[in-house]
C-alpha cells in the first residue's frame, strides 16, 4: 500500500507531500517515522494513493498507535498555504521536538508514560462523575453578575466562530471563560486556552486549577523536551476531556474532541510568529474554530482595531463595560508635561506629584508601580571627543548601558562587553552614556527612598527571579514600589496598589510604523487598569509626557476605546492599511549594499505596474544592517488578500516574505 505522507523535520522548504510505501493499512493522521535522504524523521500520513509510476522508500515504522487530530492536518495545510510557509514545517509545529527519540518502546502499540495513565485515570473518573464533580465546583467559584450573564448569552446567540469579547479591564472576562469551558467539559469537549505567557498570567492559570483541578494541562516554554513529549502522549492518547493552558503553540495541542478556543488579552503581539514558518494565532484559531464548527472567543479590553472592525461588521462583537466589582475606584489620572521643568524640581526622571504619591504610599502601606518601556540603565553610549556610537558588531544598533554589571548589551541578538575604558574610535577616555531605562530608575527609586523594598520586573530579570516570585512578593505586601517594561501591564492584579507612575508615555509614538499608536494606547490602557479594582479606595495614574497634547494620550486617559478606534481607523483607511487594505512585507538581505540596492529597485519596478498592488517606494529595514549584510524592504498592499499570495509565489524564495505583519518594522 502506498501513502503520501508530509515530513515534519530536515525538509528545508519542501511543498509538497512525499511518497512512501508500507505493507499495512494506515489511517490519515497516522505518525510515522520515514527515510528522507540520509536522515530518519517523522512524518504525518495524509493520504492513500494508488501505486505510483516510480520507486517508493518504505515508512520505517509507526510511532503512535493514535493517528493525529483531522483539524490539525487540516490547519497545517491550510497555514502553509495562508500565510506562504513550508509546508514540512507547518506540520512539523503540530509534532513534539523530540518525537523520534527512543524514550518508549516503539512499534504500534506504543507504552503509555506514567502521566498518561495518571491524566487518562484522572479524565475517565472525572466523566464518571460528571453530573456531580462538575456541578460540584460550578456554584462556588463561576457566579455570573447580571452584565456576565448577558454578554455570556450575546457570545452564545452569536452567528460564525470567532467572536469578539469586549470587557474593560476588571470587568471579569474571566468568569465567562470559566462558564464557556465547563460547559464544553459538560459535553464532553476539550478546551484550548492560549495565552500571552503563562508567567504573566498566572492569575488566570491559578483560577482556571482551582475550578478545573486536574483537568488542566500546561504547557510552556520552561518545560523540557522530555515533559513536552510526555504531554503529547498523554494528550493524543488520553481519554475524556481537558483544558490545555498556554501559548500560541498549546493551539496545536492534539486534542480529539476540541469544542471551544479562548485566546485571552488577544490583542498581544505574542500571539504573532515571528520565526518561519510565520503565523497569527489569532487568524489559525479562527480557522481552525471554523473547521471544528466550534467558538473561537477573543478577549480583550483593547482588541485591535482590525479585530474590533470585523467583529462590529459580522455582529460578533460582545460587549461587557461594567466592572466586575462595585467597589471598584475610578482613578485620578494627571497629565504631566515633561517639558516644564518645574514640575522636576526634585528629581529629572520623576516629577515632584509623582514623588509625593510615592512618599504617601510608603508612609501608608499602599503600593506603587513605574513603568516605562525600556530595559538597562542607558540605551546610548556615545564619545564625547568624537561623537563615536558604540553599536553592536552583529545588528550595528546601538548598545544598552547596564550600569548593575558594568556592560553593554545588544537587546536584539544578546551580544555583550564590559565597558570600554576608551573610545575604540579615537580612544579618547571621554565616553557618556544617555537616556534612561528601567535599570537606572530602580537605583533612582533606591536613593530617593532608602528605606523602601524595590523590586525590578523585565526581560533582564535573573533565572530565579521570575514574575511569579515578585508577584507573591507584591501580593503580600512586602514590595513597596514595582519597576517595570509592558510585562507589568498584561493583566495582574494587586490589592495594594494605589499608584501608577507612567515614566515617559510618548516614547513609542514616533516609531515609523502603522502600529505604533495602537500599541501606545493599549499599552496606557492596560497599566491605567492596574488600580482601581475595588481593592482600596486610592487610585491614582501619573502620566509623564513630552505630548500631553496627543490624542492617542487623550483617549487612553478617557478610558475612551470607541473614540480611539474611529480615530485610528479613518487614519487607516485614508492610507491604505489594515482593515482596509492586505499588507505583506518583503525583505531582501545581501551582503553588499549596492547590490541589494540594484535588486529592490528591479522588483519595485515590476511590482509597480501590477494594477492590483499598491507598492511603497524601497527602504531600509528597521534593522538595516546585520552580520547577514544588508536589508531593505518593499511593503506591498492590496484589497485582494489573494493577489499578495499570487505575488509571494513567484518570489524567490531567499526573500522573506511576511503576510499581514502586526508592524513593519
Amino acid at each position: 500500500m502506498f501513502y503520501e505522507v508530509i515530513p515534519g523535520r530536515g525538509t528545508g522548504r519542501l511543498e509538497t507531500a512525499l511518497t512512501y510505501n508500507f505493507s499495512d493499512s494506515l489511517p490519515v493522521g497516522a505518525i510515522v517515522e520515514v527515510p528522507l535522504g540520509r536522515m530518519k524523521v517523522p512524518g504525518i500520513v495524509v493520504k492513500k494513493v494508488a501505486q505510483p509510476n516510480f520507486p517508493t522508500k518504505s515508512i520505517t515504522r509507526i510511532l503512535y498507535s493514535k493517528p493525529l487530530p483531522s483539524h490539525l492536518i487540516k490547519t497545517a495545510v491550510w497555514l502553509s498555504e495562508y500565510y506562504q510557509a513550508p509546508l514540512s514545517g507547518a506540520m512539523g509545529m503540530m509534532l513534539p521536538v523530540g518525537v523520534l527519540k527512543k524514550r518508549r518502546n516503539t512499534g504500534v502499540k506504543t507504552a503509555k508514560t506514567e502521566q498518561t495513565e495518571q491524566i487518562r485515570a484522572k479524565t475517565e473518573q472525572g466523566g464518571a462523575n460528571r453530573g456531580r464533580g462538575v456541578e460540584a465546583v460550578k456554584l462556588p467559584f463561576i457566579q455570573l453578575n447580571p452584565a456576565q450573564k448577558m454578554a455570556l448569552e450575546g457570545l452564545q446567540k452569536a452567528l460564525g466562530a470567532t467572536k469578539l469579547l469586549f470587557g474593560v479591564t476588571g470587568s471579569g472576562k474571566t468568569n465567562i471563560y470559566l462558564e464557556m469551558a465547563l460547559n464544553a467539559l459538560e459535553r464532553q469537549q476539550s478546551v484550548v486556552l492560549l495565552v500571552p505567557e503563562i508567567a504573566l498570567t498566572g492569575q488566570l492559570v491559578r483560577v482556571f486549577q482551582e475550578v478545573f483541578g486536574d483537568r488542566i494541562t500546561m504547557i510552556h516554554s520552561k518545560q523540557t523536551e522530555v515533559e513536552r513529549q510526555k504531554i503529547f502522549d498523554a494528550l493524543l492518547l488520553g481519554e475524556g476531556p481537558r483544558i490545555v493552558i498556554g501559548p500560541r503553540s498549546a493551539l496545536f495541542a492534539p486534542l480529539h474532541n476540541l469544542g471551544l478556543i479562548i485566546i485571552d488579552e488577544a490583542h498581544e503581539s505574542t500571539y504573532y510568529q515571528e520565526n518561519s514558518p510565520k503565523y497569527s494565532a489569532i487568524r489559525v484559531a479562527s480557522y481552525m474554530a471554523t473547521v471544528l464548527k466550534c467558538d473561537c472567543i477573543l478577549g480583550s479590553a483593547t482588541p485591535t482595531v482590525e479585530d474590533y472592525y470585523l467583529a462590529d461588521k459580522k455582529n460578533t462583537l460582545v460587549k461587557l463595560a461594567e466592572k466586575a466589582k462595585d467597589t471598584a475606584v475610578k482613578p485620578e489620572i494627571k497629565i504631566i508635561d515633561f517639558k516644564n521643568r518645574e514640575s522636576f524640581s526634585k528629581n529629572r526622571y520623576f516629577s515632584d506629584a509623582l514623588l509625593a504619591a510615592i512618599s504617601d504610599n510608603l508612609a501608608n502601606g499602599r503600593q506603587t508601580l513605574i513603568f516605562h518601556n525600556r530595559r538597562g540603565s542607558s540605551p546610548l553610549t556615545i564619545c564625547e571627543n568624537c561623537g563615536e556610537e558604540l553599536v553592536c558588531p552583529n545588528c550595528f544598533l546601538p548598545l544598552t548601558l547596564h550600569a548593575d554589571s558594568f556592560e553593554l548589551k545588544c537587546h536584539t541578538c544578546g551580544y555583550h562587553e564590559k565597558v570600554p575604558v576608551c573610545c575604540p574610535k579615537c580612544k579618547a577616555p571621554g565616553l557618556i552614556h544617555k537616556g534612561f531605562g528601567t535599570k537606572l530608575l530602580e537605583t533612582e527609586l533606591g536613593r530617593l527612598f532608602r528605606g523602601a523594598k524595590i523590586r525590578r520586573f523585565d526581560a533582564d530579570n535573573k533565572k530565579g527571579e521570575g514574575l511569579e516570585a515578585v508577584y507573591t512578593e507584591v501580593k503580600n505586601g512586602s514590595v513597596d514600589i514595582l519597576v517595570g517594561t509592558q510585562t507589568l501591564a498584561k493583566g495582574l492584579d494587586l490589592p495594594k496598589l494605589a499608584t501608577v507612575g507612567v515614566v515617559q508615555a510618548d516614547a513609542g509614538l514616533n516609531l515609523p510604523d502603522y502600529s505604533a499608536e495602537e500599541r501606545v494606547f493599549q499599552l496606557l490602557t492596560q497599566v491605567i487598569g492596574r488600580v482601581g479594582r475595588g481593592h482600596i479606595d486610592k487610585a491614582e495614574v501619573f502620566i509623564q509626557t513630552f505630548r500631553p497634547e496627543h490624542p492617542v494620550l487623550s483617549f487612553a486617559v478617557n478610558e475612551d476605546y470607541e473614540g480611539f478606534s474611529k480615530y485610528l481607523l479613518k487614519k487607516r483607511a485614508v492610507s491604505g492599511f489594515p482593515p482596509f487594505k492586505h499588507v505583506m512585507r518583503l525583505d531582501i538581505t545581501l551582503k553588499t549594499e549596492a547590490i541589494v540596492l540594484r535588486k529592490v529597485r528591479d522588483l519595485y519596478a515590476e511590482l509597480s505596474s501590477d494594477k492590483r498592488l499598491l507598492v511603497s517606494p524601497p527602504m531600509p529595514a528597521f534593522h538595516e544592517r546585520t552580520n547577514r549584510g544588508f536589508t531593505w524592504q518593499l511593503m506591498i498592499r492590496s484589497s485582494s488578500r489573494g493577489a499578495l499570495v499570487e505575488v509571494a509565489k513567484k518570489l524567490d524564495k531567499n526573500f522573506r516574505v511576511t503576510l499581514d505583519p502586526p508592524s513593519l518594522l
